[in-house]
């Protein structure tokens, strides 16, 4: 059987297992691992003989995901989300949304901006979208709600502002991203800076264009809030600004590579938090457990991945639609809009590291047929993912606000907050894709 033919099957078997729930994980590895037993067994021209399959079948499905296990920068993830959890235990994250609170609380939307603020804090010293909503949405969104916060603003604010983890470095899509499509790390970490920043001010200024346009939505804070008060709670900052420098600082000035980064990142955390009293024997568990459980699934995801890739390579169906492309003379605009098209669909209905894994294969060749920079395709790709994040049907960051808000909030009022966003996030998408050098400058200036 052709090859090409298996893949384009297995292709429609996967899409088929992901839209009967079937976990990604399960979907990517049995529609791979099936679809090489088959190429091997089932030679063209030849007749289907299953003994010619089951080694290198066997030897494909064991040696690649070795490989990729053995990788050092794959270090870099279970150590980002160590660091993150400790951080949260240690209340690191609290003390960045409280301070920006008190900062911003007589602007319109003061404490809104400040969840959002907040959000882009503990996206500094982790990389995980779902665990920065869930950590800011217990607790923002009661605080917002206690001030009189209409529930869409409150909600829609911190389910939007949750996404910056994933554009915000240290970023683990961005850790992945780097390791499959074999570019530097340290290159993405440094082209997602300026776009998470710009990211960071939409969602305020589209917070400061709401409560402007519609007061009631966020009535102004009629406490006491004293200067003394401010220049005290952004005392209480310094523990996070310090994991910031050594992490991010470290890498940009050469001292170590983000995988040492990540080791060091998550000892200081600890460090910080027992000296500072705030980490006990309770806390360092309830971090490690969710550490092991997050980094367990995002694992497991990426070694059927890595199979996956595998299997796409053997089939030359990415080889052939680059082929495709460049005898179609499809323009470039054309090609980055289904692209772009292709991203938002999948993100309505998938999780982000298994969209990564699952389209890398097909997009990284058409991306190098049009000679375009792998480092800014990053960037726009996580982009793209970030706004999957909170789009209908299921936008993984609603559901996680949801689950924290039970019966408070209704699942289409967290989706109406953020339709107000997506304007900002359509218009900084297309910022990054038609101007490259928005993420390509800065790695261009410090490399």
């Amino acid at each position: 059987m052709d090859p090409l033919i298996v893949g384009l099957l297995a292709l429609a078997v996967t899409v088929f297992l992901l839209a009967i729930r079937v976990p990604i994980a399960a979907a990517l590895g049995i529609s791979a691992s099936i679809g090489v037993f088959i190429i091997f067994a089932w030679r063209p021209g030849g007749e289907f003989v299953a003994a010619y399959a089951w080694r290198p079948t066997l030897s494909l499905i064991a040696n690649g995901p070795y490989d990729f296990l053995k990788s050092y920068s794959l270090a870099t993830v279970p150590l980002f989300i160590l660091m993150g959890h400790l951080a949260y235990e240690a209340g690191f994250t609290t003390d960045i949304y409280r301070a920006a609170r008190l900062w911003l609380a007589r602007l319109p939307g003061g404490v809104a901006m400040a969840s959002v603020l907040g959000c882009g804090g503990f996206s500094a010293i982790t990389g995980s979208s779902v665990a920065c909503a869930a950590a800011m949405g217990r607790i923002a969104i009661p605080e917002m709600l206690k001030f009189g916060y209409s529930k869409s603003l409150a909600s829609g604010s911190v389910a939007i502002g949750g996404t910056l983890g994933s554009l915000i470095p240290p970023s683990i899509l961005f850790i992945l991203f780097g390791i499959f499509a074999e570019q530097s790390i340290a290159k993405l970490f440094m082209a997602a800076i300026i776009p998470g920043l710009l990211s960071l001010l939409a969602y305020m200024l589209v917070i400061f264009i709401w409560v402007s346009l519609r007061p009631e939505a966020a009535p102004r804070p009629t406490e006491t809030i004293t200067n003394a008060d401010r220049w005290r709670s952004l005392g209480k900052c310094w523990s996070i600004v310090v994991l910031f420098v050594v992490v991010i600082g470290g890498i940009y000035a050469g001292y170590f590579t983000p995988s040492q980064a990540a080791g060091v990142g998550a000892y200081a955390a600890l460090a910080l938090g027992l000296l500072l009293g705030r980490l006990n024997f309770s806390k360092i568990a309830a971090a490690l457990k969710e550490s092991v459980y997050q980094s367990s699934m995002i694992f497991a995801i990426a070694l059927a991945g890595k199979i996956y890739v595998s299997f796409i390579a053997l089939t030359g169906l990415s080889g052939a639609i680059g082929d495709w492309i460049a005898t179609s003379d499809a323009s470039l605009a054309l090609v980055l809009l289904l692209i772009v098209i292709l991203y938002l669909v999948l993100g309505m209905f998938l999780d982000s590291i298994g969209i990564i894994l699952l389209t890398l294969p097909l997009t990284i060749p058409i991306i190098q047929g049009f000679d375009l920079s792998l480092i800014w395709f990053g960037v726009v790709v996580v982009k793209l993912l970030e706004i999957g994040l909170v789009t209908p049907p299921i936008g993984l960051n609603v559901f996680v606000i949801k689950s924290i808000v039970g019966t408070q909030i209704k699942l289409e009022t967290i989706f109406k907050g953020i339709g107000v966003f997506l304007i900002a996030e359509v218009f900084v998408l297309g910022l990054i894709v038609c101007v490259p050098a928005v993420s390509l400058w800065l790695p261009s200036v410090l490399q």
